[in-house]
């Protein structure tokens, strides 16, 4: 692909570089300590919750070669602050009291959780790695030394905590006459394995898991293949995949007509198909399991401010932002939660703390830029070269409810329109006002602006709706444009005496009307919303309002409306009820087009079968299952005994050499009844492996064999890499984890639920007592969810899975 990409030498010199020749002077690389003190105590500490705090320790603050945290909170922000706020001092001489004087702007924006930057920037800024960008684009052609040059450069880049993007659209198709070497092609879904593989390999700075989106033109021959290369959860669960759909295809999806298949190499013809039918197979593949979405390519081509240096063709891993090969884009957020204003007994959007908030966050974005150490050299380049920031918004359902609107209302869609406008017209602002201090970015001239006869922008785009998973619950507000996903939800950390948390709002309403209860708020975690339980008065049912009350049609219009004033895309899943048709995701997907959307990512509940659901989840009937297990047996063998709507269980966690095993163990009124076994990382051979030996100890166990037998077959299994367990105990491999999980389980049976109501009389759905969880070992909890770190539920929202209790993202 020929990219007009400046060179190193079209571009002005690094910042730091030409700032160190110019004045000679440098300077520290730390806050000064009596300037860390004084706005400490001045600012007050962090206003987060508990578990943010610990979300904070596990996965933000610096920690030392023991691995023990020395940082705290608030000394996390002083540090991305000031190091920040460095960039200043680039261009106004270096001076001590201009960075100190920015250092306290961002400082106090951060503080009072009005604006937060993207994870990398929280992690890394001020720290040896200096990677401060969320995503990237790296380009992916059609021989041998591109793909391979590809995976080297994913690496580097999941590596240093980024996420990445590609199209796979130039590859030539499978079964393709490879000229050079008269060999077959394979295609580019089995070079797709090969990233995958490469991503699973490598766990992103220590603290952030590898993601990457994978895109194919519509056009590509291998579409068909492409479309369900995902119907299988054991293969490419490093990768979220999109169709890239063009025009042309969706004219003829609306005449249903045929359109033309084009082979990436030769730009021959490859036959054609009818659009209909593959339309069908994309709605098919995405109510089954949320894959693949979809993005309109020439919609986001439109908007490319930058097209002389090329066409973007994929976007980042979730999404919402398209990005020429090799750019990166670094990200950040606003808290629309502390945007509200108290007034005369009302509440009211405080625009001019927006505006504020607005302009600081660009410059600080604007910095960020020039502070970021890029992993590859092309990276540099492109990012200086465009500029590109993402500021985006997080808390708009807390806006909604502080104003008392319903999230569902045309006069939601007002305030989304408005706010969202506001934002984009003072960012385009901010960024015009910085371009007269600093210059506008270097390939301006070469860009759409001039063309449009509008001011010089430092930034080739502002604005970005991006997932703020676990940014948000750090600032303890609702992701990006959500809704709600809970009001309230059980925690599964058993050393924890407060299971039962409940959304900040709705739990200061509750106990404002005296409605509060520990037994209330455990009815509505087991509910899901508001909308069945009684003695909700109808005003606060209006108003709070959960993902799954909203039917996937406001959805979608919340996300348009968003997008009718953001630059880049918008990440926003579309939530289905598991009972939901193909032709309810039909009609999204349709509505996404009409509206104007430049892409749309739906999920169908519990259409991934890796979600384990056992304490505190809503009862519901898995009728499908049921009725192939209770089919009678064939004469001379077994047949496994039905399973139960629901099961008590508990999770185990075991330490192997492939990484941390979550062994959850269920029973019914006969006792154990099935195991379910996830690795701490989803894909791979250790984790289907694993999922073979649970789906096979489960049947044993429901055709009556003695779990002391299926112990005694496992026990001492031995790989070629042993592990030492917490408890100091050897694990010898996966299958000897799971063997010494079922030991331990049956030895501690009898403690473990003592004193809860009907456990040895038949499934149950409720809570075990303080009283017995504090009798518990430390590692174990319950489990009602498919969290990777810690076995608690996970929330699909913004294009991927995160979760609530430790602050695990898929993004």
């Amino acid at each position: 692909m020929e990219l007009n990409v400046p060179s190193a030498a079209d571009l002005p010199a690094h910042p730091p570089e030409a700032q160190a020749r110019a004045a000679g002077k440098t300077l520290p690389e730390r806050p000064p300590r009596d300037w860390v003190e004084r706005v400490l105590r001045k600012y007050g500490p962090l206003p987060v919750s508990e578990n943010a705090r610990t979300v904070l320790e596990r996965r933000y603050l610096k920690r030392d070669a023991r691995g023990e945290t020395h940082e705290t909170p608030e000394g996390m922000v002083a540090r991305v602050a000031y190091n920040i706020a460095t960039a200043e001092g680039f261009y106004y001489g270096a001076l001590p009291e201009v960075v100190l004087q920015w250092a306290e702007t961002f400082y106090a924006m951060m503080i009072r959780l009005d604006f937060v930057p993207n994870s990398p920037t929280l992690m890394n800024a001020g720290r040896e790695l200096q990677q401060l960008s969320a995503c990237f684009v790296l380009p992916v052609e059609d021989s041998m030394e591109s793909i391979f040059e590809a995976v080297k450069n994913t690496a580097l880049i999941h590596k240093s905590g980024g996420g990445t993007g590609f199209s796979f659209s130039r590859l030539r198709p499978k079964h393709d006459v490879v000229q050079s070497t008269k060999g077959i092609s394979s295609g580019p879904i089995s070079f797709m394995t090969v990233f995958d593989a490469a991503t699973e390999t490598i766990k992103q700075g220590g603290t952030r898991r590898g993601a990457n989106m994978g895109i194919l033109r519509v056009d590509h021959p291998d579409i068909l293949d492409f479309i369900t290369c995902k119907s299988k959860n054991d293969r490419l669960n490093n990768f979220n995949i999109s169709v890239a759909l063009t025009e042309e295809f969706m004219k003829a999806v609306e005449a249903d007509a045929e359109y033309a298949l084009v082979n990436p190499h030769s730009r021959e013809s490859a036959g054609s198909l009818k659009a209909r039918e593959v339309f069908e197979r994309i709605v098919d593949s995405a109510w089954r399991n949320g894959e693949p979405g979809i993005i309109f390519l020439d919609r986001i081509n439109r908007d490319n401010p930058t097209p002389r240096l090329g066409e973007i063709e994929s976007t980042n891993p979730c999404g919402e932002q398209p990005l020429l090969p090799y750019e990166s884009c670094n990200l950040g957020s606003i808290n629309l939660s502390t945007m509200v204003l108290g007034e005369n007994g009302g509440t009211r959007i405080d625009y001019e703390k927006l505006k504020d908030t607005v302009h600081t966050a660009v410059r600080f974005l604007d910095d960020v830029i020039d502070m970021n150490n890029y992993p590859l050299n092309e990276i540099r380049q492109m990012t200086m070269g465009n500029r590109k920031i993402g500021l985006g918004v997080m808390g708009f359902a807390d806006m909604l409810i502080r104003l008392g609107i319903p999230y569902d209302s045309d006069e939601a869609l007002a305030v989304a329109q408005e706010v969202m406008s506001f934002i984009q017209e003072e960012s385009a602002s901010a960024s015009c006002l910085l371009a007269r201090e600093r210059g506008p970015f270097p390939n301006y001239g070469i860009s759409v602006f001039p063309e449009r006869q509008s001011p010089p922008r430092r930034n080739a785009t502002t604005t970005t709706i991006a997932p703020t998973g676990t940014i948000s619950i750090i600032a303890g507000v609702s992701s990006g444009i959500e809704p709600i996903f809970a009001l309230s939800y059980i925690r599964n950390v058993m050393d924890n005496d407060h299971l039962v948390e409940a959304h900040p709002l709705f739990d200061a309403e509750m106990r404002r009307r005296g409605l509060y209860s520990v037994e209330k708020m455990t009815e509505i975690s087991q509910a899901g919303s508001l909308r069945h339980v009684e003695g909700i008065p109808d005003d606060v049912r209006r108003v709070y309002v959960t993902a799954h009350d909203i039917s996937p049609e406001a959805h979608l219009r919340m996300q348009a409306a968003f997008q009718k004033f953001t630059d880049n895309a918008v990440s926003k899943t579309v939530n289905f009820p598991s009972d939901a048709t193909r032709d309810d995701i039909r009609k999204v997907f349709v509505l996404a087009y009409r509206l104007g959307c430049k892409g749309v990512t739906v999920y169908r509940d519990r259409s991934r079968d890796e979600q384990v659901l056992n304490i505190g989840e809503v009862n519901r009937k898995e009728a499908a299952a049921a009725a192939a297990e209770t089919a009678e047996a064939e004469p001379g063998f077994v047949s496994p005994r039905p399973r139960p709507d629901t099961l008590l269980g508990v999770t185990k966690e075991m330490k192997t050499s492939c990484g941390k095993i979550y062994v959850t163990i269920n029973r019914d009124a006969r006792g154990i009844f099935e195991i379910f076994n996830q690795m701490g990382k989803a894909g791979g051979c250790a984790a289907s492996q694993s999922e073979a030996i649970g789906r096979l100890v489960s049947l044993a166990l429901r055709s009556g064999v003695q779990p002391d037998q299926i112990i005694k077959q496992l026990k001492g299994i031995s790989c070629h890499l042993p592990a030492w367990g917490g408890n100091g105990g050897k694990i010898l491999s996966c299958a000897d984890a799971v063997s010494k999980a079922i030991e331990w389980y049956m030895e501690n049976v009898d403690t473990m639920f003592a004193g809860i109501p009907g456990a040895g009389a038949g499934p149950v759905l409720a809570a075990p007592s303080p009283a017995v969880r504090a009798s518990l070992p430390e590692d174990r909890e319950i489990a009602r969810g498919a969290c990777p770190d810690c076995g608690s539920q996970v929330e699909m929202q913004e294009g991927c899975l995160k979760c609530r209790s430790c602050g695990f993202s898929e993004c």
